[in-house]
């Protein structure tokens, strides 16, 4: 079976389709009691919230900024990440959804591909929406370029290694990666297993699984 490998787009392409991610997250937490604002995401020890106000963090990180960043927190990355998320929480969950908004159709990136920021908005959007109850149909052509991408890298995650001797073929789409026991499932509940997110593995299906999910909290 040959693995589609779409073309990763260029950066003008993709940016549309970070800020139509945004717009769907800010529209589907404009309810959300102060209570719900406290749900654990599926990052640990952050609550929604904090994932949020994180990747309001990631919309406003220019390189410069990014590097001022880690030399201050004396190349703490987790250090970094925390301080940056802490500047964007605000005194309350309407304020860091506010900053949020205020962020959707920003191109202002840290040192990072483009395409792995548009990973980085539907993971963490989904850290968030999982634990909520909320579901949200992504464009498939949009999750399979995330896929691909996930697939083929280790720079954000160890998402590459975690797949390493596996063949994933999602059932809702063109996407498929690598040789070995078959993992099958949904586009999305594969990039998020990949990533890292054990609560995915359970959306999937076949001999491979058992392995995906051992290897998740690596």
């Amino acid at each position: 079976m040959t693995d589609p490998k779409p073309t990763l787009r260029r950066d003008s392409d993709l940016w549309p389709l970070i800020h139509a991610e945004r717009a769907a997250l800010a529209a589907d937490l404009a309810d959300l009691t102060d209570e719900r604002w406290a749900t654990p995401s599926l990052c640990a020890g952050l609550t929604v919230r904090e994932v949020l106000a994180h990747l309001t963090a990631g919309a406003r990180l220019n390189a410069v900024r990014w590097l001022v960043g880690v030399i201050r927190c004396r190349f703490d990355f987790d250090e970094q990440v925390a301080m940056r998320l802490a500047e964007q929480l605000g005194a309350s969950p309407v304020e860091t959804l506010d900053g949020f908004r205020r962020t959707i159709t920003s191109t202002t990136k840290p040192p990072l591909p483009t395409i792995a920021l548009l990973g980085e908005t539907i993971v963490h959007g989904e850290d968030i929406r999982r634990p909520l109850g909320i579901r949200r149909a992504h464009p498939i052509e949009t999750l399979t370029l995330v896929a691909d991408y996930y697939s083929r890298s280790d720079q954000v995650v160890l998402a590459k290694s975690r797949i390493r001797g596996l063949h994933l073929v999602a059932n809702d789409g063109p996407f498929s990666a690598g040789s070995g026991p078959l993992v099958t499932g949904g586009t999305l509940a594969l990039t998020m297993a990949m990533t890292g997110r054990m609560t995915y593995c359970g959306d999937l299906d076949g001999p491979g699984v058992t392995t995906l999910r051992d290897r998740t909290g690596t």
